[in-house]
């Protein structure tokens, strides 16, 4: 049976990744009759409805599945192949005593309600025998069009109508539903819900399932993961946050009201029998056990930009001196920097010490795109690739979701140091070196900047001329 999955458009680059995630959690065969990361739907060949139902009841990328009963390249082709579909197999769906309604829906160019209507009546040949009703049909059918990608050049003809019976939807209610614009306990960095439900999927979270942050931050990963069943703990080495002291994030609010907590996210979505809890410690020198006992690391670590990387030290000589016993009670470490590359060797090392064999690490790695290699992905013996998807954030950065599994294998991890400079290029000052038409000439040629060693080495000096003038400054005053 075919079964056509219509998209949203939005993070096309997960939607395949998604699929492929979900099936094998779901055991669920995905054979491929059409695969597109580009255009809004994908077609699948799939033993029976059960399984399309299996995956619409997780996927967060699919707004609705039908089951396929005719698609075409043009008007003609498509009535065509529509009027040699057996309609005498689903008479079940056509017959009287079934009401129905037709959902229209166009990509990429608006159609108007009579403009609907007139497609509905060219359907005029298919055998509905039940009344039609709008409000709440016991069979919904669904006629879709494409007319291409490029908003700027819309075809007078659709280049694809496909045609359906309604299987259902998928589950992006559950997007609006942990909308940060409405949760209690937020902060900078907070992931929006559509990445964390995402990024659950790819790590295969499930009922019973129990799933970590190590870089917790206000929760919004393990929100995400508790709506899928998974049971769900963190931990973060900035106190202040974990315990809702921070400075608000919101516009207009000045101070954190009284019962705002991570507990309280979990309690505003009914997920309080999921949450385990966080803790406050440095992953650098973990607390937790070495054996595995995790089915999945989900995380977001800093990269220094929004929010610091630290760990607990010092530079200062502690050899011969302690604390006072009598300040221990209330004494905060002192903090110093975490670099990315040693971030990233501690996270797939615990990974692979804590994974049961199948669980996932699911991760964002910040990137100078043009660093980036595939080679240069961070890898452990112990730890398949199984995804790497971009999301862009400039001409001159992105951020790669990678997705890990644990597999047989032992020894350390391995990570490049030219893939982890990504705060110290941030900030080059690019503007004033690259001119607004050669930045959109580099892109369309290399898809990047393409900044030589040479340019690299004189926006990095003169970067720090800066950042130097402005210390003194701010010494002198």
């Amino acid at each position: 049976m075919l079964f056509l999955f219509w998209c949203a458009n939005e993070h096309q680059q997960f939607r395949l990744a998604e699929f492929e995630s979900l099936a094998d959690l779901l055991d669920v065969t995905l054979v491929w009759v059409f695969k597109s990361e580009e255009y809004p739907w994908v077609v699948l060949d799939m033993a029976s409805e059960q399984e399309a139902v299996k995956i619409i009841s997780r996927s967060v990328s699919v707004k609705y599945c039908l089951h396929l009963w005719a698609e075409g390249d043009s008007f003609q082709d498509f009535h065509n192949n529509l009027k040699t579909f057996p309609f005498q197999e689903q008479s079940k769906w056509l017959s009287e005593d079934i009401s129905f309604k037709v959902h229209v829906e166009s990509f990429n160019k608006k159609i108007n309600g009579e403009e609907k209507l007139e497609k509905i009546e060219s359907l005029s040949y298919i055998p509905f025998l039940g009344p039609v009703s709008l409000s709440n049909p016991q069979a919904v059918f669904g006629y879709f069009e494409f007319h291409g990608l490029d908003p700027n050049n819309i075809p007078e003809e659709p280049l694809k109508l496909l045609f359906g019976r309604l299987i259902g939807e998928g589950q992006r209610e559950k997007i609006t539903k942990l909308s940060i614009k409405k949760r209690k306990f937020i902060g900078n960095t907070t992931m929006d819900p559509q990445l964390s439900l995402l990024m659950a999927n790819l790590g295969k979270v499930d009922g019973g399932r129990i799933v970590l942050d190590p870089f917790v931050g206000t929760g919004s990963l393990l929100v995400a993961a508790a709506e899928f069943g998974g049971q769900v703990l963190g931990a973060d080495i900035d106190y202040l946050t974990l315990h809702a002291r921070t400075r608000p994030s919101r516009v207009g609010q000045k101070i954190r009201a009284e019962d705002e907590s991570m507990l309280a996210n979990f309690e505003q979505y009914g997920l309080t029998s999921r949450y385990l809890g966080v803790i406050a410690g440095d992953f650098s020198q973990s607390p937790w056990r070495e054996q595995p006992w995790l089915d999945c690391v989900i995380t977001d670590p800093p990269y220094g930009i929004r929010e610091g990387t630290t760990k607990l030290g010092s530079e200062k000589d502690y050899t011969n001196t302690s604390i006072p016993e009598q300040y221990l009670e209330n004494h905060f470490p002192e903090k110093v920097a975490y670099t990315l590359h040693q971030l990233l060797m501690d996270l797939l090392n615990f990974s692979a010490r804590s994974l049961h064999v199948g669980g996932r690490l699911v991760y964002w790695l910040p990137v100078i795109r043009q660093n980036y290699r595939p080679d240069r992905v961070p890898a452990h013996p112990g730890l398949r690739l199984v995804a790497d998807l971009e999301q862009v954030l400039s001409s001159h950065t992105s951020r790669r979701l990678l997705v890990m599994e644990r597999v047989e294998g032992e020894g350390l991890a391995t990570v490049s140091k030219e893939l982890t400079l990504f705060r110290e290029q941030f900030y080059l000052p690019l503007s004033a070196n690259i001119s607004r038409k050669e930045r959109k000439e580099r892109i369309k040629e290399h898809g990047h900047l393409n900044l030589s060693e040479e340019e690299v080495k004189q926006f990095s000096g003169k970067s720090s001329r800066k950042q130097l003038d402005a210390q003194s400054a701010t010494n002198g005053q």
